[in-house]
């Protein structure tokens, strides 16, 4: 059996931190950073294709901007608040406010052009 240096292949991968229902306000609302917020679940394929480029993206935009999981199974209330009915759904805030939602795993690239209105860039 082959071990991915992020753990499981059902947890996110160690630069992404992950939010619940109860630190949701603090960790995305309260940011002063735009953050994305990656609602997903152990369960869904896309998902696990999706995280390794927003552990990049994360990575490359270090200080720019966040990037964190929400676990949809786990955190029901911030689930149903923000109206996701699909996994993965990455929804970018900023100032407190969602700015940008997209569901669904694509590439890096295109991830990139779509989050660029929210990002200001």
């Amino acid at each position: 059996m082959r071990h991915s240096p992020h753990g499981p292949a059902n947890a996110a991968p160690a630069t992404l931190a992950a939010v619940t229902d109860d630190t949701f306000a603090a960790e995305v609302l309260a940011s002063p950073l735009p953050v994305l917020v990656d609602f997903t679940a152990a369960w869904c394929p896309p998902c696990r294709m999706i995280a390794p480029v927003l552990a990049e993206i994360a990575a490359e935009r270090q200080g720019r901007l966040r990037i964190v999981t929400l676990d949809v199974d786990h955190n029901p209330r911030t689930t149903a608040a923000h109206a996701v009915l699909s996994t993965p759904t990455l929804i970018l805030f900023r100032d407190g406010a969602p700015v940008t939602s997209l569901t669904g795993a694509r590439p890096k690239h295109r991830l990139l052009a779509e989050l660029a209105d929210g990002l200001g860039e």
